[in-house]
């Protein structure tokens, strides 16, 4: 039971991460490879609060988010101003330079020692010390994103981030800001991220620079590549799907010599496959209605 309850919210963690980063990559068509490190961001934020500190989680989770948006904001008003494939190799580069911080920064993040002693949740004296009670903290806020997104997918800001997507130059002639339209967007999508990552920090109690790295970043995009690059509910169910696959992989019965490998084949094999099967997206191949 135990063991379900750990998948659950894994899966819930990463249907907010995927979400947070469909608003970026699928309405404002900016590919970024940097989701990893506001993820990250969130999650030191709320572990130096909280140990060297002591500050509670209501304060911790407002400081993360802004902090995060602060560092996208700054980021995304120079990185806007290339595009396509530089863009996506800016976003890189942000990436390894927070792991770098994240590493090295000994004074303030313990480097790869990483930082222990997180604190459970604790909510108007109430601990979320347990799995279920921290379930249902996840879920109320993976809820929470979903609809804070689908109010701003379905506003007028929605449809020009749409616009710009399908056709720039276009929804530029209309008068439309796009620059302005992709800072916000990228903004948007660095705070929501920081949320998980609070939530990561506290319920494992411990984080090192290992769980924020380039392949996070690749991996999170892998979801929303698969739910479908405009679909909330896709990213969802591909983030599920993805996070059950690995671990369904673990119950087939296989030679111990061989067993490690052939998890990854299989694994890479299926992703392969769902790829060329639904190449709109996983399950969900059309825009939320």
């Amino acid at each position: 039971m135990e063991y379900l309850l750990h998948i659950a919210i894994m899966i819930l963690l990463y249907i907010m991460l995927s979400q947070s980063l469909v608003i970026v990559a699928g309405y404002s068509g900016m590919i970024s490879l940097a989701h990893a490190g506001f993820y990250g961001i969130g999650a030191y934020t709320t572990a130096l609060l909280s140990v060297k500190l002591g500050f509670p989680f209501l304060v911790n989770l407002p400081i993360a988010i802004i902090i995060s948006g602060l560092i996208a904001f700054i980021i995304s008003t120079i990185a806007l101003r290339t595009v396509d494939d530089y863009f996506i190799i800016i976003t890189l580069g942000i990436q390894v330079v927070i792991f770098s911080l994240m590493n090295n920064l000994m004074e303030v993040t313990n480097g790869p020692l990483g930082i222990p002693g997180i604190p459970a949740i604790k909510i108007f004296g109430f601990w979320f010390d347990s799995k279920i009670s921290f379930l249902l903290l996840a879920l109320a806020l993976a809820v929470l994103i979903y609809f804070i997104l689908r109010y701003i997918t379905k506003s007028p800001f929605g449809l020009v981030l749409k616009g710009l997507s399908e056709d720039e130059i276009f929804t530029k002639s209309l008068g439309k800001n796009v620059y302005a339209a992709k800072v916000i967007s990228f903004t948007i999508g660095a705070m929501l991220a920081a949320i998980p990552g609070v939530l990561y920090a506290h319920y494992v109690t411990y984080i090192d620079p290992t769980s924020f790295t380039v392949d996070e970043s690749i991996f999170i995009f892998a979801i929303v590549i698969i739910g479908g690059m405009r679909s909330l509910l896709g990213a969802a169910l591909a983030a599920a799907f993805l996070v059950i696959l690995p671990e369904a992989l673990r119950f087939v019965g296989m030679p111990n010599n061989i067993a490690a490998n052939m998890r990854q084949i299989i694994y890479g094999g299926i992703l392969v496959f769902m790829m060329f099967r639904y190449s709109k997206g996983f399950i969900v191949k059309s825009q939320d209605k």
